[in-house]
């Protein structure tokens, strides 16, 4: 196996290394539950008489080694689906990586994606919007900080004109924005098409915030005529 092949750049070329290098491991710990010598024949699968004795107990041992591997593999799984979790990876896009489906993935590692609630605000009256995130534990304090802000902010000057609050899959679970005609915050549904916030630092998500943004203004329009 080259060098060029294992640093492929995710090719097919990069995956038949990958099976290449894993069958030689296999290959190696077999051997050495049989107390071979890793430089000694034989120095593969193939290099075996396949109706002799010595090779029925090598191939059963090299079953056995590959048996093993599928709860190694999910020991594996489980603990990158953990850390993944904790770096603030979604279950859609753990079930992409894994090639299942997102409820398969919180199904299969139910444990991997935190309780944690995101408050998105935009700020300032006059465009351009700014925009402000910041993540907590407590859904009721997202929701709280963000009731309060845009109750508080002065829009006018830059203060905060809506709010979200998204769960860790990133759907929309609350949204308010500041309602002329009552002078308060109130609490609205968004449309369809904004309840999933993309990532943030995917194209799809500046697409997101000024969609959101022209919902915001819309809607405020709207009451103030209203009002």
């Amino acid at each position: 196996m080259s060098d060029d092949m294992w640093l492929s750049d995710g090719g097919e070329e990069g995956r038949v290394g990958f099976v290449t290098a894993l069958q030689h491991l296999l290959w190696a710990e077999a051997k050495r539950r049989e107390d071979i010598p890793a430089d000694r024949h034989p120095h593969s699968v193939n290099a075996l008489r396949p109706d002799s004795p010595a090779a029925r107990r090598l191939h059963l041992r090299h079953l056995e080694v590959a048996a093993e591997c599928e709860s190694v593999a999910e020991q594996v799984m489980e603990d990158a689906a953990a850390r993944a979790g904790r770096a603030g990876a979604s279950y859609p896009e753990m079930g992409a990586a894994a090639g299942i489906t997102r409820q398969a993935a919180r199904n299969r590692w139910p444990q991997a994606v935190g309780t944690r609630w995101t408050l998105y605000t935009l700020t300032g009256r006059q465009h351009p919007h700014g925009f402000g995130a910041v993540t907590t534990r407590s859904r009721d304090k997202a929701v709280t900080t963000g009731w309060d802000a845009v109750r508080e902010g002065d829009a006018a000057t830059g203060g905060v004109l809506a709010a979200v609050v998204y769960d860790s899959e990133r759907r929309v679970v609350w949204a308010c924005l500041f309602d002329p005609a009552e002078y308060d915050a109130v609490t609205v549904e968004v449309p369809e098409d904004l309840v999933l916030v993309p990532a943030g630092s995917d194209e799809d998500h500046r697409a997101w915030t000024g969609r959101w943004a022209q919902f915001v203004d819309a809607e405020i329009e709207r009451r103030t005529v209203r009002a």
